[in-house]
């Protein structure tokens, strides 16, 4: 599915620091939470924050391949939606396939696959009702996955993963977000400058308030996908499951936190890049990588699988670096001559519908 009109090299940034940051999340041996007063935690910063960006950036894409600002009109829409159901198949198809490699990754592409599905009768809707939608979200995020929390205490990997690690209902609040932001005038300076000021000031507020009324203890062990009371009891652990600003928490300081980072992530990456020819000739090798989301993400999981089984778990930051350095060549090399990467073109073959 390619966008209608021209590509957004900020988008395409963007998506390359999501990657990244998933990447170093999986194989950087970075600390669980972040402590500003240590700097050797700061690399924490990565958790949660990456993949919500990641999903934040598929409600864009979802908004640009259907119309950008203006939705298409019902029979266009109605074969973009068939588009999307099969697109989403086989992102929870090939997300299975790389559970099956056993490696100790939570994959994010099932739960990518059921948002597409979850998003397809709202793709006409207007910026304010997606908006709605998605504050619903955040709102349901808390209750429903302490109620879930049990399902899935005995669950195996594939299970575990697509609902406890990356909740649907949380990681939709995400994705309709971009979705909003993605039929927005993304090439206006304008809306650019707004992402990145709304967008900071309701990390800023989120994190800020969360800090105060709920501090994270980085000594209690969590369950990723749960909201947590950190040791807390009574209604102090109340306040701690619902504003808990503790990366993968599914609290509403958490997700509304990482929202704002995302926003402001893809704001500041647009007004790089845009109607900036050096700049972003500067970053191509990076843009490159954004590019092909689907398939760096899915080569870096092979690639943890075969250093898994022949050299055994390898983590640290010089793994990470490796890592990173060979998916922005990979990227170049497989760019200069193809527009699409592997899977983006297998993705788009089967999406393409009779001709």
């Amino acid at each position: 599915m390619a966008p209608s009109g021209g590509r957004l090299v900020g988008v395409d940034l963007a998506r390359a620091l999501a990657l990244a940051g998933m990447v170093v999340a999986h194989v950087g041996a970075v600390p669980q939470t972040v402590a500003w007063s240590d700097p050797s935690t700061w690399s924490a910063v990565v958790n949660g924050r990456s993949s919500a960006l990641f999903a934040l950036l598929a409600g864009v894409s979802v908004a640009l391949v259907t119309g950008r600002t203006r939705p298409f009109a019902p029979p266009a829409m109605a074969a973009a939606r068939i588009r999307l159901v099969v697109r989403a198949v086989l992102l929870v198809a090939l997300g299975v396939l790389l559970v099956a490699l056993g490696t100790s990754v939570a994959v994010i592409l099932p739960t990518y696959g059921a948002l597409f599905l979850l998003v397809v009768p709202v793709l006409r809707c207007p910026r304010s009702v997606l908006l709605s939608f998605a504050a619903g979200a955040v709102a349901l995020s808390v209750p429903v996955a302490l109620a879930t929390a049990a399902l899935f205490a005995h669950a195996d990997a594939a299970t575990a993963q697509f609902g406890r690690t990356y909740p649907v209902l949380t990681f939709l609040g995400f994705l309709l977000v971009g979705l909003a932001v993605g039929r927005s005038d993304l090439p206006a300076r304008r809306t650019q400058m707004l992402l990145v000021v709304m967008g900071t000031a309701l990390a800023v507020a989120a994190y800020t308030v969360g800090a105060v009324v709920a501090p994270v203890d980085p000594a209690v062990a969590v369950v990723t996908g749960v909201p947590s009371a950190d040791g807390a009891t009574g209604p102090s652990a109340v306040v701690q499951e619902w504003l808990s600003p503790r990366a993968h928490s599914s609290s509403v300081v958490d997700v509304l936190g990482s929202t704002g980072v995302a926003v402001a992530v893809l704001g500041a990456c647009l007004l790089l890049t845009e109607r900036r020819a050096r700049l972003a000739r500067i970053v191509w090798p990076a843009v490159a990588v954004g590019s092909m989301p689907l398939s760096v993400y899915a080569l870096h999981i092979v690639a943890i699988a075969v250093l898994a089984h022949t050299l055994g778990p390898t983590e640290g930051p010089a793994v990470a670096a490796s890592f990173l350095l060979g998916a922005v060549l990979v990227a170049v090399l497989w760019r200069h001559r193809f527009r699409r990467g592997p899977l983006e073109m297998l993705l788009a073959a089967a999406t393409a519908g009779p001709r």
